[in-house]
């Protein structure tokens, strides 16, 4: 297979930046007042739009292509199901799947992470399941800012509650993501390697046919500490 030939992220950080939890604390104790942008709103108001407030509520955060969001409208029926992503083109690209094909409890919305989760807590809502698969690992040194787990509004996940799930193809990162929830949430939140024998996402299948290890942090925020 000709397109298996994905790397693992290349950085000179080998283990979990030094900065890393003094970031972490630093957002935990100062509120995050970037203003919310308009279009994002609008998103998020037909994000809702087909729900009919009682079905359990799936955030896949950065959806891509959609893949993932149409398998996991399919394997769980009776939840509503949102796929968020900041790309136009992205979700445009959900092939092979035609509207008439989709499952008619999901739906498919450009907006800004940032302000997606936001929302989502200042309107009281709860997920019942949280994907964050695959995020881009911003591997360089000094990208560490730009990674969601050092991003002021990653103290905002927490308060959204039910099963969080990460999922990604750099150790570094889930090592960093964990510790770093682990500071929220103050109890500890097991990673493990896995074996994608369904792939959730394009880049997971590439990911696993490449023969990289991959690895994942699953954690109930709702369980009691």
């Amino acid at each position: 297979m000709s397109y298996a030939n994905s790397r693992i992220p290349v950085s000179a950080q080998q283990g979990v930046h030094d900065d890393l939890i003094r970031q972490v604390e630093r957002h935990r104790d100062q509120p995050f007042r970037k203003p919310l942008a308009q279009y994002n709103r609008a998103a998020f108001d037909l994000a809702l739009s087909g729900w009919d407030t009682r079905a359990p509520l799936i955030l896949d955060a950065g959806c891509g292509v959609a893949h993932s969001t149409i398998a996991l409208a399919r394997a769980h029926p009776g939840h509503w199901v949102i796929g968020v992503d900041q790309s136009a083109d992205r979700l445009a690209r959900r092939k092979p799947y035609p509207d008439a094909l989709l499952p008619k409890n999901m739906v498919l919305v450009r907006a800004d992470l940032v302000d997606f989760w936001r929302l989502l807590a200042q309107a009281g809502l709860r997920l019942a399941r949280h994907y964050v698969l695959y995020p881009n690992p911003w591997p360089k040194i000094g990208h560490l800012g730009r990674r969601w787990h050092a991003h002021p509004v990653f103290t905002t996940l927490p308060q959204l509650g039910g099963v969080l799930e990460c999922r990604t193809n750099w150790q570094v990162y889930i090592e960093e993501y964990t510790l770093a929830l682990e500071c929220l949430i103050g109890r500890p939140v097991p990673w493990e390697t896995f074996e994608a024998t369904t792939p959730l996402t394009p880049f997971e299948r590439k990911y696993r046919d490449s023969g990289q290890p991959l690895y994942r942090a699953v954690v109930d925020l709702d369980a009691p500490g």
